[in-house]
């Protein structure tokens, strides 16, 4: 038979325990094959990042939102894209075409690139195939290798299902049915008199 003040310190281990795991959920990790994880800055997603090595140096990044959006983005310090400049590419992998796809030019970390958005079956080709090719018409934008990106993925959807299931966080600013502000000591939330 367990006593309060053993029940009480079973509750605060169980909470430190929860509290560890979701510090260790919110870290960016590396998730194997090259592959990084990271949740995104305002808590509806995450990242899967994966650097390429020299000659080109090219970053590849898939954030997924709880929403089941997703975002593609590669970068590149060679290349000259413009932000917001308009590109129609090519995207091959090896079990699916995206021909004449829409991307949009950015300009992120010193390096210049694009970003585009799929379906929602493409972080499911993309951690099945074992390439991903770009081309703008006839040039060759980039071939990279997708090795380990299954486990990449499959790591980015637990990242997400956790931001999905997770509570809504009680410190945001706003208030409850109530009218009591959800954090009455939040920057905004002012004393009147």
């Amino acid at each position: 038979m367990m006593t309060n003040g053993c029940r009480a310190l079973a509750v605060a281990a169980a909470l430190l325990a929860s509290t560890a795991a979701t510090a260790q959920d919110d870290a960016v990790r590396d998730v194997g094959g090259g592959w990084t994880l990271s949740p995104s800055s305002d808590g509806k997603g995450c990242f899967v990042t994966r650097a390429y090595p020299a000659p080109r140096e090219t970053v590849l990044q898939l954030g997924l939102d709880t929403d089941g959006s997703n975002r593609l983005t590669l970068l590149n310090a060679n290349w000259s894209i413009r932000a917001r400049e308009r590109l129609k590419l090519d995207f091959r992998l090896s079990n699916a075409a995206f021909p004449r796809h829409d991307a949009i030019g950015i300009v992120a970390e010193g390096r210049r690139g694009f970003v585009t958005t799929f379906g929602a079956t493409f972080p499911r080709n993309l951690a099945t195939s074992a390439f991903l090719h770009v081309r703008r018409g006839t040039v060759r934008v980039e071939e990279l290798s997708l090795a380990g990106s299954g486990t990449a993925i499959a790591a980015l959807r637990t990242c997400v299902e956790r931001r999905r299931t997770a509570p809504a966080a009680a410190s945001k600013p706003g208030r409850g049915t109530s009218g009591i502000p959800l954090d009455p000591f939040a920057a905004g939330t002012e004393s009147r008199k």
